[in-house]
């Protein structure tokens, strides 16, 4: 294991699962054959964990190891307050690294709190308002609110996994699982599914009519999405009070908020309905992660597969963990899910030197590459083009999707076949430019933040910017 060689102190994780679990710290001293005093050493990281103790936490609380113990598994880790921490508010208190990652490891609810007031002061300067009960959460925006809490979960959702997977198996065919979802909402809960010209639907691309009890999809939706769009419905009926509960305990700040919530659920869920946990686990080992492979499995698209893949994270099987980006030709996110860490800016864009945007430029084929974080961490990534779900005929249709693991995994995907994976070219990228260390770097969009520039009128640099190191 990876953490033989250290010592692990995760005190507040143990915290916050003994809590989750309604036990007492007697309680679970007593489960674990422990004293209550050693216990309460490990929550207030005054002793490590071992890894007999590791593994009796996983074996009676059903964790998995590797996601408990991670380093990452801090919801706002330390390069995201290393982000915050570089604004021009609060740069000049020069809070030092280990500082931050003290923050993020023993105090992470502190840090999540930090990273929601930051953004909800990010958006205020934007002229964002305030909600009419003054509720400062509604400063946040509603993606990134539903992205936080998706990363919370590490994007992945036991309850509905189980659900879906037993749905999905029941509904499982080698042609198409449209027809049978079909036939489950028309026989099961009585609702009609046509697809209908897009000049029916105005600027919507799918509805539903309660009060007919139709469910309408536009012509103009590609055929894998049109299954989507099916099981995406018949998420919302047959899981409803799963989801419903769900939002409820998340408590979203707003209807809006709360709506977006429920659609990315459902959104989720359907996914897990349309690719079953086990079985497209042993289908993604069985391919090498072959996403072209998936996609003739299962009836997807390039996208659907792609983040299937990264909520494969149930606790004693678990797949390879991914992280996925999703970006338009301006650069815009509009997808960032990770099933471990993921090594890009939180608040921020895409590193230029990460070859998403040059998969513009070579539509349809996959851009392979092996990127290195200043912190010596190596990824092996590939981008691509998808299209938009539904046609229009544009070339502003085409969007890029970024998906990458860590080195270690890579051996184990067909797409890394072809690299010499300890020879190959590697490329230095960083966070957000503001926070990125790297000094000679002709890519740099913005001077470094707590950093003394070392610029010289009588001598141009690679850097634009540079700084002194240290």
């Amino acid at each position: 294991m990876a953490m033989a060689n250290q010592k692990l102190f995760i005190g507040p994780r143990i915290r916050r699962l003994r809590r989750e679990q309604g036990l007492s710290q007697t309680d679970m001293a007593k489960s674990l054959s422990i004293s209550p005093s050693y216990l309460n050493h490990l929550e207030r990281n005054q002793r490590p964990v071992t890894a007999s103790l590791l593994l009796k936490l996983a074996e009676l609380y059903e964790i998995d190891v590797r996601s408990f113990a991670a380093e990452g598994a801090a919801r706002t880790g330390p390069e995201a307050l290393a982000e915050i921490f570089s604004d021009s508010l609060l740069r000049d208190l020069g809070v030092p690294r280990y500082e931050l990652v003290e923050l993020a490891h023993n105090a992470p609810a502190v840090a999540d709190g930090i990273a929601r007031l930051y953004t909800a002061v990010k958006e205020a300067g934007r002229g964002a308002p305030v909600d009419g009960d003054g509720d400062v959460r509604s400063l946040v925006t509603p993606e990134n609110w539903v992205r936080d809490y998706i990363q919370a979960h590490r994007n992945h959702y036991p309850a509905l996994e189980r659900s879906a997977e037993t749905l999905g198996g029941a509904l499982s065919d080698p042609l198409s699982m449209a027809e049978p979802m079909r036939r489950r909402l028309k026989d099961a809960w009585g609702i009609d599914a046509r697809v209908v010209p897009q000049s029916q639907l105005g600027n919507s691309s799918q509805l539903y009519d309660a009060e007919r009890r139709l469910f309408l999809m536009s012509s103009q939706l590609r055929s894998e999405n049109r299954t989507f769009a099916l099981a995406y419905q018949l998420a919302l009926v047959e899981f409803a009070s799963v989801i419903d509960a769900m939002v409820a305990e998340a408590a979203p700040p707003d209807e809006g908020i709360r709506q977006l919530l429920h659609m990315s659920l459902a959104n989720y869920a359907a996914g897990a309905i349309m690719m079953p946990y086990g079985r497209f686990l042993a289908s993604a080992e069985e391919h090498r992660y072959s996403i072209d492979r998936l996609c003739g499995d299962y009836g997807a698209n390039v996208e659907q597969v792609a983040h299937r893949l990264t909520t494969l994270s149930r606790p004693g099987a678990r797949g390879v963990p991914f992280f996925m980006l999703r970006v338009d030709p301006a650069g815009n996110i509009s997808k960032r899910y990770a099933g471990e860490k993921f090594p890009f800016s939180r608040f921020g864009g895409t590193c230029p030197r990460w070859n998403m945007h040059t998969a513009f430029q070579f539509a349809g084929q996959v851009v392979p590459q092996i990127i290195e974080t200043p912190d010596a961490h190596r990824y092996f990534t590939v981008s691509r083009t998808i299209e938009r779900p539904i046609k229009t005929g544009l070339s502003a249709s085409l969007l890029a999707i970024g998906l990458g693991c860590d080195i270690r995994h890579a051996h184990k995907l067909s797409c890394a076949d072809s690299f010499d994976l300890e020879n190959a070219p590697v490329t230095p990228v960083g966070p957000a430019c503001a926070i990125c260390p790297r000094i000679d770097c002709a890519q740099r969009a913005t001077a470094p933040a707590g950093r003394m520039l070392a610029v010289d009128r009588q001598r141009k640099t690679i850097s634009p910017y540079p700084f002194v190191a240290g």
